[in-house]
């Protein structure tokens, strides 16, 4: 087996983008976190997954609520949010955040690049995470360069 802490050194090679997941809790109010593990499926039907880590609080709310939506961020603001959602209470998270509820009531952050409203179809076990496997029901997204994560550090596409 390889040492964690040597997999985190080599995974850090590979730039993803970054995405705030996010759901609702029982009473509907909106929770979401940081993601980096996101990735188209299948295009019939259309299928994205997640990757959510177990001890997370918003892990037992999109298990509770059947959906979630994915909103890709945006380089700028983008690593602000990236770095609000990563920490800190549900309610901090939103605190001065614009959204709105999409066609399942999953929150979709206005300044979203891009954003897919996914209704879960599967959860699977991934090591300490699940894999929650949705089916993209409304999407869209806009012009603009997306925030990348590499290497521990947020950054930009250079064209």
């Amino acid at each position: 087996m390889i040492d964690e802490s040597e997999f985190r050194r080599v995974i850090g090679h590979f730039a993803t983008g970054v995405s705030v997941v996010t759901s609702c809790r029982a009473d509907g109010s909106a929770c979401g976190l940081t993601v980096s593990a996101v990735s188209a499926l299948s295009l019939h039907p259309t299928l994205v997954l997640v990757c959510v880590d177990r001890q997370s609080q918003t892990h037992g709310w999109m298990e509770g609520a059947g959906y979630y939506a994915v909103n890709v961020l945006e380089e700028g603001r983008g690593e602000t949010l990236a770095r609000r959602f990563s920490a800190g209470g549900a309610e901090e998270k939103f605190r001065g955040t614009a959204w709105r509820p999409e066609r399942t009531g999953a929150p979709v952050l206005d300044e979203a690049l891009a954003w897919m409203d996914c209704r879960v179809t599967a959860a699977l076990p991934g090591g300490d995470h699940t894999i929650f496997v949705g089916e993209v029901l409304a999407a869209d997204a806009r012009e603009g360069t997306p925030l990348l994560y590499y290497r521990g550090g947020y950054g930009r596409f250079e064209s």
